[in-house]
């Protein structure tokens, strides 16, 4: 079958951290020979290029087209006035986008099913282009699309116009399940397909002393991984941190929080036990989990936080805000303690984690439960009925 991959969150090459868990389940489910697909990612224009301009020169650097593990993705602009808000961004992207698509088919890829990814604005966007096209949709949820979004009134609605013309749902946790189903969404319509985690990108280090040595690490160390927002909690660690006098705190990310976070190390004296390693890539990242004695995760908001699974597929166990999906990923001992949102609560539960320190081979076995292979088998026979029904 032919797929169309249409999403606002993919990697690319000026932001290749952007979305890369929307790509992670792609390239598992292409690994099963069953399907063929293009990605349609696209971005919001804007005539700079210019460094000065920030994150707009960003997106204004991404490429109109390329090539990433063999996929072909493409990168049409769509405008975005930021006067305006969200409210109409879907209508934005879905008048921008259909001349594209139709020239797509009119090239050969007569695509079978939209795979949409992201509610809001991108699941919403894609049902108006699936009617237009006359082809069937399926929209994944992720996270925030349904745990923050839909408290703003248009969005919301058209959230639930978009659940109720789609042909199929699937959420990434259970906890994200239950919001819909909170909203009036018919539980029939909904599956849950859950991300795995890349066992042979992330594993144990052969010889952890050794690498911890490289990276400069001889104490008790805490990492925390993700963009630099007041959301993911990394100014909370930082606090939590004068309640540890025995560990060092690495923080792996950049982001709008970078300043603010600086200032507050300096503020409270932390600067000899607090890190700021920057964006790391991947491929580097997993020295930090596998050097690491136990990663930080102290979001407000989360549907499936990779990282989690990232860290104990790496042997080391995690303390998580028990939010969302969190509880669904850190579910018994072995891979760690889930925590209140505060400064004192997570510094507890590291404390507490310390106490009843798991195996890392334990905390490796729980990881292993999570492979790629039941989404993708679950995505596979999801489109079939779809596509059997449409």
């Amino acid at each position: 079958m032919k797929t169309l991959v249409f999403t606002t969150l993919f990697p690319n090459s000026m932001q290749k951290q952007h979305g890369i868990f929307v790509e992670n389940r792609l390239r598992h489910l292409l690994k099963s020979d069953q399907v063929e697909s293009k990605v349609i990612a696209p971005v919001p224009w804007f005539p700079f290029k210019n460094k000065i301009f920030g994150k707009y020169s960003t997106l204004a650097s991404v490429p109109d087209a390329e090539t990433r593990y063999g996929l072909e993705i493409i990168h049409p602009r769509y405008f975005l006035l930021p006067a305006v808000g969200m409210s109409w961004v879907p209508e934005s992207i879905c008048r921008a986008m259909l001349p594209r698509l139709k020239e797509l088919i009119a090239l050969g890829f007569d695509f079978d099913l939209i795979d949409a990814h992201y509610f809001y604005p991108d699941g919403v966007a894609a049902v108006m282009l699936a009617k237009e096209l006359g082809k069937p949709v399926v929209i994944t949820a992720r996270g925030t699309d349904l745990n923050l979004i839909p408290r703003h009134k248009i969005p919301r609605q058209k959230i639930l116009w978009a659940a109720e013309n789609a042909d199929a749902l699937i959420t990434v946790c259970q906890a994200l399940k239950n919001v819909l189903l909170e909203m009036g969404v018919s539980d029939e319509k909904v599956t849950v397909l859950r991300n795995g985690v890349d066992l042979k990108k992330f594993s144990p280090p052969i010889d952890r002393s050794e690498l911890r040595r490289q990276l400069g690490i001889d104490s008790k160390t805490l990492l925390s991984v993700g963009h630099l927002v007041e959301g993911k909690g990394h100014h909370l660690i930082v606090e939590a941190m004068s309640r540890l006098p025995d560990y060092q705190l690495m923080i792996a990310g950049d982001g709008e929080e970078m300043v603010a976070l600086v200032r507050l190390i300096r503020k409270l004296n932390l600067g000899e036990k607090v890190k700021m390693l920057g964006a790391i890539s991947h491929e580097k990242l997993k020295d930090y989990y596998g050097a690491a004695d136990m990663l930080i995760l102290a979001s407000d908001r989360e549907g499936w936080a990779n990282v989690l699974l990232e860290s104990m597929a790496c042997g080391t166990p995690v303390v998580a805000t028990n939010i969302g999906g969190t509880p669904e990923v850190v579910s018994t001992p072995e891979a760690g303690v889930l925590v209140d949102r505060s400064s004192d609560s997570i510094a507890e539960g590291v404390k507490a984690l310390m106490s009843h320190y798991p195996s890392r081979d334990d905390t490796r076995c729980y990881a292993e439960r999570f492979t790629w292979d039941d989404t993708t088998q679950g995505q596979i026979k999801l489109f079939r009925e779809v596509l059997n029904n449409a």
